[in-house]
């Protein structure tokens, strides 16, 4: 009998050229190939796919919408407004970076300009609240997501100069609704082909004010004479989301435990109890009502039931873990704001010299980076409107046109150890590692200044015959310090 002959595979015929089906052997083969290739990530499973069930692939402004930005809004701010934590990281962050509020150097080739500029600029901040406002405007990054200010004429402000900042909450920075759908603009914010702002849509009226009309009125500034600061956190992004959103949970959880072990505190205090008895059913226990309430006295004795007894409620207590837990969630509420928990928590009792400065570095270091920011965003664009209506009002026509040269001075931070930074202060300048303005900078301060104050008391000490501190006699070079000595291994720079 002749072996049956093999049935041929069937066939696809594609572009005109006829190709073989795949067996369900090749398929699978394919199939785990493709396994290897891929990032585990990538691959949803029964154990993963709830928790990336609700990542989505929205662009910035989509993700962002007026309805996700305002709910986070309202969450954020009731969080600060209830939540003791969270008003003093956002006060803390605030008083960080912006401090006593930023101080102008111009860098002119002309010494007397420069100081009187200097010294103008720093009256008109005083008459305008500068410092107030910038510390505002970056609580409202913190809990809103993006500050606003409109830079205006007010006649109100006492000095030559009335340029002022008027603040706007984001809420009144929205499209009306006749614009709501127009492809260059993004909720209030007006673009041009490049995507660059040009205009901005302002209620005139907050859109939680009980007196708000059903249609409100709008008006649009020019993208010249808006502040709009945020944190861009992806390419294309125009509206900000609050710096605090991925805490918010958080502080629900810390508020959740802290009142779940405060009412096991409270139960345990209480003189309350459950009746029970030995007896079996229909024994020789007297009868007593199932679920009846027995009102307790303190300091009373009390009598039970025949056959039965009372037992004190002994509910289970996590003050024991209470204190780690909120360390634990603390850390990681700050730090999506690069704070260490020390600062957050007002508490430093767990860490030595060494941690601290490590965790201080970093933290100074976004501060930086957000001053940097604030200069480049908000005191720039503020000085060169300044410079333009000073010059009109001095005639010092000189500083019209580009920007000149300047710098911007925010308050230092005070070194733990004084002894041992003065210290490595000394010897970087000696090795020449560093310069007097770079030294004074970093303590907030003018180096010129201090150097002309320091001149002026040296010459008056000098005059009333008092001896002058710091100098070193004639002749007679200053000693270095040894390898024995005490903080000599201190000495280094940072």
């Amino acid at each position: 009998m002749q072996a049956a002959e093999a049935k041929p595979r069937a066939s696809l015929r594609l572009g005109g050229l006829r190709q073989p089906l795949l067996r369900r052997a090749d398929v699978r083969a394919l199939a785990l190939r493709r396994l290897r290739a891929s990032y585990d990530s990538a691959e949803t499973t029964e154990n993963n796919r709830r928790h990336w069930a609700r990542a989505d692939s929205l662009s910035a402004d989509a993700a962002a919408s007026v309805e996700v930005r305002r709910t986070l809004r309202n969450r954020a701010r009731y969080e600060v407004a209830n939540n003791s934590y969270a008003r003093g990281i956002v006060l803390t962050l605030a008083n960080d970076i912006v401090g006593t509020g930023p101080r102008l150097q111009l860098l002119t080739d002309n010494p007397s300009l420069n100081r009187q500029v200097e010294t103008e600029f720093h009256l008109w901040a005083q008459a305008v609240g500068l410092a107030e406002k910038l510390r505002t405007m970056r609580l409202a990054r913190a809990q809103d997501g993006e500050a606003f200010a409109v830079l205006v004429n007010n006649p109100r402000v006492e000095h030559p100069v009335r340029v002022d900042l008027l603040l706007v909450e984001a809420d009144q920075v929205t499209s009306p609704l006749r614009h709501v759908l127009d492809d260059q603009e993004v909720d209030g914010v007006v673009l041009d082909e490049f995507g660059n702002p040009v205009a901005y849509r302002v209620m005139k009226s907050h859109p939680g004010e009980f007196r708000r009309l059903a249609f409100d009125e709008f008006v649009t500034i020019p993208a010249s004479g808006m502040v709009h600061v945020f944190r861009a956190e992806r390419p294309g992004q125009h509206r900000g989301i609050p710096e605090l959103t991925p805490a918010l949970p958080l502080f629900a959880q810390l508020r959740r435990f802290t009142l779940a072990v405060l009412a096991a505190a409270e139960a345990a205090a209480d003189f309350a109890g459950i009746l029970y008895t030995d007896a079996p059913a229909n024994g020789e226990a007297e009868s007593v009502e199932p679920m009846d309430l027995i009102e307790l006295e303190r300091n009373m004795l009390l009598t039970m039931p025949g056959g039965w007894k009372m037992a004190q409620v002994e509910p289970m207590q996590p003050a024991t873990t209470y204190a780690e837990f909120k360390k634990e969630i603390l850390n990681e509420i700050v730090r999506c704001l690069c704070m260490p928990y020390n600062i957050a928590a007002g508490n430093s009792s767990g860490y030595n010299y060494a941690s601290g400065r490590l965790d201080h570095q970093t933290y100074f270091k976004s501060i930086r980076v957000d001053q940097a920011f604030t200069a480049s965003r908000i005191l720039d664009r503020l000085l060169a409107a300044w410079l333009r209506e000073y010059a009109l009002e001095s005639g010092a026509l000189r500083l019209l046109g580009r920007l000149p040269p300047h710098q911007w001075f925010w308050d230092g931070f005070e070194h733990v150890d004084p002894a041992k930074e003065a210290s490595a202060q000394e010897t970087r300048l000696k090795n020449n590692a560093t310069t007097l303005a770079h030294e004074y900078a970093r303590q907030g301060k003018d180096w010129e200044v201090e150097l002309r104050q320091r001149a002026k008391e040296v010459a008056l000490m000098k005059e009333l015959g008092l001896p002058v501190t710091g100098a070193q006699p004639a002749g007679k070079p200053a000693s270095a310090p040894g390898p024995n000595d005490e903080d000599a291994n201190d000495a280094v720079p940072e």
